[in-house]
């Protein structure tokens, strides 16, 4: 298209954008929110956790990964409200937070399977 090349957009369908579109506040939210979809190491974290709930130790050995890695990546996902975790004694066990996290990672994946 070049730079003299005007869209018509009817007074409808503006309407019906700016009624869709969510206030910028949220836009920058799910940013983050979807930044965080972005790494290996936390997708990983995540596709463990589906499984079952995990101490560090664990994740860490199931991933031949750090604790101290896990663990930095377990901090941003509690973060942004992907994990929970309960205590038992001295141990943190974490989990998925909930089963919006299950269906955003199946959705994901089938996308890209497509």
């Amino acid at each position: 298209m070049s730079e003299n090349t005007f869209i018509q957009v009817s007074e409808q369908t503006l309407k019906i954008i700016d009624e869709k579109m969510p206030p910028e506040e949220e836009l920058q939210d799910l940013a983050e929110f979807f930044k965080v979809f972005g790494d290996a190491t936390r997708l990983k974290i995540l596709y463990v956790l589906l499984c079952a709930e995990m101490c560090v130790y664990d994740i860490a050995t199931v991933l031949g990964m750090t604790q101290s890695a896990i663990s930095h990546q377990l901090r941003v996902l509690k973060q942004m409200d992907l994990v929970k975790y309960r205590r038992e004694g001295k141990t943190i066990f974490y989990s998925l937070a909930d089963s919006h996290i299950v269906t955003i990672l199946s959705q994901g994946l089938d996308h890209i399977e497509e």
